[in-house]
């Protein structure tokens, strides 16, 4: 009985802080960003200009389109499209109760996690996808829902209580899903397009069957230390990633793996490794790879001599983002203007959709606003990702990144190494075989736990 009443105290705990949160951070939300029309806007990777002979300013919402010429509208309608279409991760409650806790809900504590699940997201979209895919319903998201969701919050919060005190379970609010879009006359092409859009958000839901869902980084999390509403750093979460992505089922993930650098130190060899195996029959079987790289930039400040390297990262091609934020705040990093970083917020906290019915809402995990921050309230600890196909794409990266490390870098030691051979040829002791039930090696557990130590809270 003592239980069950301890069980319901977190539960209205949980939710009056998803409504605390929902009531902080929706002014966010309906702040509209503006961007320069005199500098170009990276995201990703593709370059977009904004440039007019006007002077000023413009916001990416749509509201002033028509003070400005046709071309350059186009040009921030093609920004908005590309922004739109990445997949937003948010806090969620009323999801299933995470195994181990009273938890319905990550608000709170999984935003660094979340921020993580984006990054991942963003490799799996340009392994099945391309860089080149934008949702076709991407403009259709409306950014004045927005609007409404302080409102709604306060509803919420009225309703969970009052359910709480006369111990009645809270009405389900469904998300709102226009049931009415016209359909399309996609090609075979679109149609696989779609298919496979709704299967990457799907391996990301809110439940414990889900590939790569919060209950299934929290299993693989508890090997480092960390049980369901601790904070995660930015490496933490990296390592984490990878376990998930090894112990992946899904026969579709199979082409697809992880490697994160060892102490700011990419090894060539060990990449490579990961992606050429060979199979029971014999034959080479190459895969993909999501490199990892947890770096800090700078002491207790980031050091905004890093700020061109940062610049560089996020004007690649097969970047695909960052794992980072402000201190107590994670974000996931995408682009840039000036020395403003481009971001996307995960503590807006959305209801829990369940992502394994057939055409489930879309919406809420897109986000219809970017925003920006600048670089220097950026937190020093973050985590930047790649993606490359082959291994000549790897190469073709390493050697890229090189050149840029040793010409942004104006100390005497780069942000990160690339390294001929493997680690254990410098050293480091190879990682022993262990017992499917031991996913971290000791030399893991060391390292993660000193990385848990050694970076900011996120709340």
């Amino acid at each position: 009985m003592e239980a069950t009443g301890t069980d319901e105290v977190e539960k209205i705990k949980s939710k009056f802080m998803s409504a605390w949160h929902n009531m902080k951070y929706s002014w966010v939300l309906k702040t509209k960003t503006y961007f320069s029309r005199s500098s170009p806007v990276f995201l990703l990777g593709k370059c977009y200009h904004f440039k007019t002979d006007e002077s000023g300013e413009l916001s990416t919402d749509g509201s002033n389109f028509d003070k400005i010429n046709t071309e350059i509208s186009g040009n921030v309608e093609e920004f908005r499209k590309d922004f739109i279409s990445r997949i937003w991760l948010t806090y969620r409650e009323e999801f299933p109760q995470i195994k181990g806790s009273a938890l319905t809900t990550d608000c709170g504590w999984g935003c660094t996690l979340r921020t993580g699940q984006m990054l991942l997201a963003q490799g799996l979209m340009l392994h099945f996808l391309g860089r080149a895919w934008v949702w076709p319903d991407a403009l259709d998201v409306d950014n004045s829902d927005s609007e409404s969701w302080t409102a709604h919050t306060v509803k919420k919060l009225t309703a969970s209580f009052e359910a709480s005190l006369t111990a009645e379970r809270e009405p389900k609010i469904l998300s709102n899903h226009h049931q009415g879009t016209l359909k399309r006359n996609c090609d075979d092409n679109e149609m696989r397009n779609e298919v496979y859009h709704r299967k990457i958000i799907s391996w990301f839901g809110d439940s414990p069957l889900a590939a790569f869902g919060l209950h299934q980084l929290i299993e693989y999390g508890k090997k480092s230390g960390k049980i369901a509403g601790d904070w995660y750093g930015p490496a933490v979460v990296a390592h984490i990633l990878r376990k998930a992505v090894e112990e992946a089922r899904d026969p579709e993930l199979q082409g697809v793996t992880v490697y994160v650098a060892q102490d700011c130190t990419v090894y060539s060899s060990d990449v490579i490794d990961r992606q050429c195996s060979f199979t029971d029959s014999g034959k080479a079987d190459t895969k993909a790879v999501i490199i990892l790289v947890p770096v800090r930039l700078g002491g207790e400040r980031t050091n905004t001599d890093y700020l061109e390297f940062v610049k560089g990262i996020l004007s690649l091609e097969y970047c695909v983002g960052i794992i980072g934020g402000k201190p107590k705040q994670s974000y996931y990093f995408a682009g840039f203007q000036d020395d403003s970083l481009i971001y996307m917020d995960p503590h807006y906290c959305q209801s829990f959709v369940d992502v394994s019915i057939k055409d489930f809402p879309l919406e809420s995990f897109h986000c219809p606003s970017p925003k920006k921050m600048s670089f220097k309230k950026m937190d020093p600890s973050c985590t930047i990702g790649f993606y490359c196909r082959t291994v000549q794409d790897f190469e073709r990266a390493s050697e890229e990144i090189t050149k840029m490390l040793k010409s942004s870098s104006k100390e005497k030691y780069p942000v990160f190494t690339f390294v001929k051979g493997h680690s254990r040829d410098y050293d480091f002791a190879s990682s022993p075989l262990r017992e499917e039930n031991d996913l971290f090696s000791e030399d893991e557990k060391k390292r993660l736990k000193r990385f848990s130590t050694e970076e900011f809270v996120l709340l």
